[in-house]
């Protein structure tokens, strides 16, 4: 099965072969290639790294208040390396998944802070919510087959689970 990004621009075309030379780049019509000083970390514009989501019961904090709406960012390797050396993940492996969501979560709700002592604290089908909704924002933005129905020939997409949380 293969994934793929839904509307990718280019997919399914050749793709030329590059010019020879600026030169003959400018000749052809083309744009010139970008220059090494270019920076190389400049992002594509329409790259998202950061998704809203609304937990399924909600952190709960001291004071009562309830907290659903959040914000996850794109995970980094170092997202997915650091909490190794976490001693808590190093004695309980189920503990990777608290440290790395608590990395990778920006916002919820009106806290000032998210870490994974919040993590910690929400309800197992928050955690379990967030652990999916990791593993499809990580994997290419989705883990969607195409498939045909049996009994009408009419083509849709489903959604598939992934691998565990901190394997992308």
């Amino acid at each position: 099965m293969r994934r793929t990004a839904a509307g990718a621009p280019g997919a399914g075309t050749a793709l030329a072969a590059p010019p020879a030379s600026p030169a003959a780049a400018a000749g052809a019509g083309l744009p010139a290639p970008a220059s090494p000083a270019a920076p190389a970390d400049a992002a594509p514009r329409d790259l998202r790294t950061e998704f809203p989501f609304q937990l399924p019961r909600g952190y709960v904090d001291e004071s009562g208040t309830v907290h659903r709406d959040g914000v996850m960012r794109l995970s980094t390797a170092r997202d997915e390396l650091v909490p190794l050396r976490d001693v808590r993940v190093q004695e309980n492996p189920a503990y990777l998944s608290v440290v790395l969501l608590g990395r990778v979560i920006t916002r919820l709700g009106t806290l000032p802070m998210v870490h994974d002592g919040i993590v910690e604290s929400m309800f197992a089908s928050d955690l379990a919510f967030l652990q999916d909704f990791y593993r499809q924002i990580n994997a290419e933005g989705h883990t969607r087959a195409a498939v045909e129905c049996p009994h009408c020939s009419e083509p849709f997409e489903v959604e598939l689970g992934g691998s565990r949380l901190g394997e992308s």
